[in-house]
């Protein structure tokens, strides 16, 4: 594994000599510009793997995404190589439709530690809800980012994520199922503690993400990556892309049915992704990923 081959993959030029926050944010920035957030080894007949050589394999070599445990697992290799103060981290996130968080931990994300100011750096949510900047582990306080405003709230040491979303406007209403447009402003995104976790937490989730029936990831087959000035994803043959602030305040999501034949070449013009068995596209859960 080498840190130059993965600055390739996600096409950092900059400077890496100094571990301090414009580097970091940096280097996040690219990595979520350029690895998907993505579940399709699922839908294609293969596994998803957390060790790391398999998981820097998939993404660095094969130009694939990956979900959480994969994406900031390479992404605290990589932290950790230039000299950064990592921790992982596991929360448990949000699911609106039921107004409750997961009963185990989910998802995997980052503390970094820099001049004696903690930070979360979580490259692997993906969608709308993907963070765009290190957040500052500070209870209470606004922390604009271009996706919307973000904030953190802690109650007897539990870290709640929240996001203030913008209106949407949305041209093509009639392919609108789940999508809500004006409801749900502030959004619950995930809970955590700073409890120091360790990969090996995280396989019995990985598995079971990954088979059991009534899984997100299981009921739907998921490709989002960030954009300059937005997202676009693939959920089933449901193509969404969305521009952030597009004008009064409000972002613009465009949304288009694919057919199966338009499928792979979307994913290869608009991911970069070109898989090696076929996938089967899949969106039968009614959970709302925006």
């Amino acid at each position: 594994m080498d840190i130059k081959e993965y600055f390739a993959r996600i096409s950092y030029r900059g400077a890496y000599d100094k571990p301090d926050l414009d580097t970091l944010t940096a280097i996040f920035q690219h990595h979520i510009r350029a690895v998907p957030f993505e579940n399709l080894s699922i839908h294609c007949g293969e596994h998803v793997e957390l060790d790391l050589e398999p998981v820097y394999h998939k993404i660095v070599r094969k130009n694939r995404g990956g979900w959480c445990m994969e994406n900031n697992h390479l992404l605290s290799w990589a932290l950790k190589t230039l000299g950064y103060d990592v921790t992982l981290l596991g929360s448990k996130v949000y699911v609106p439709e039921n107004n409750t968080y997961a009963d185990e931990i989910d998802h995997l994300l980052l503390k970094v530690v820099l001049q004696g100011k903690s930070y979360i750096v979580d490259g692997g949510f993906g969608m709308s809800y993907q963070l765009w900047q290190p957040m500052e582990l500070i209870a209470g306080k606004d922390q604009p980012q271009m996706p919307g405003i973000f904030r953190f709230v802690e109650e007897d040491g539990i870290w709640y994520l929240e996001k203030v979303k913008r209106k949407q406007y949305v041209p093509n209403q009639s392919v609108v199922t789940s999508h809500n447009v004006d409801e749900e402003i502030c959004r619950r995104v995930y809970l955590f503690t700073l409890q120091p976790r360790d990969i090996e937490e995280f396989r019995p989730r990985n598995e079971h993400l990954q088979t059991a029936p009534d899984s997100l990831f299981v009921t739907k087959s998921i490709c989002s990556l960030q954009t300059t000035d937005g997202i676009r994803a693939l959920v089933g043959c449901k193509l969404t892309e969305m521009t952030y602030n597009y004008k009064d305040n409000m972002d613009l999501v465009e949304i288009r049915i694919l057919t199966d034949e338009e499928i792979e070449k979307t994913l290869k013009e608009k991911f970069n992704i070109t898989l090696d068995k076929k996938l089967v596209a899949v969106n039968t859960s009614k959970l709302s990923l925006f």
